[in-house]
């Protein structure tokens, strides 16, 4: 089951990711909200299975924006899912945040943004979606 974990009427984006992420994908609905941008920002609880209808729902609710955020490779985790889960939804679009390539150790905030699945990474990809509308 789905949690919401943050909304408003007024969400452009809905965000997912669940763990670290999740804490990251708070921040920054924090971090925009002070910008008079909301987003939503959902906690998938499993992928298998998935809950499409909830996230589909929530991604209509939110101009048909997803943004997915994990602290992993892309292939099999939650962007996966959720992208496949919407594949037949022409109206939903889809940006997939994950580790793109080996990685490496240090410490974790660092990573998190050489990675791409920072707060800021995800301010930026809620950026991008909203601007290309």
């Amino acid at each position: 089951m789905v949690h919401v974990v943050r909304s408003s009427p007024s969400d452009s984006v809905t965000i997912i990711g669940s763990c670290v992420t999740l804490v990251e994908a708070l921040k920054a609905a924090d971090d925009l909200a002070a910008q008079d941008i909301n987003v939503r920002v959902i906690d998938p609880f499993t992928i298998k299975p998935l809950d499409v209808e909830t996230i589909l729902q929530n991604a209509r609710d939110t101009n048909g924006l997803v943004i997915t955020v994990e602290d992993h490779y892309p292939e099999g985790g939650i962007g996966e899912a959720v992208a496949a889960g919407l594949s037949e939804y022409p109206d939903i679009r889809i940006k997939r945040l994950a580790v793109r390539e080996v990685p490496r150790s240090g410490k974790p905030a660092e990573l998190m943004d050489k990675y791409g699945i920072s707060a800021s990474s995800i301010k930026k990809a809620v950026s991008q979606m909203v601007s290309l509308g």
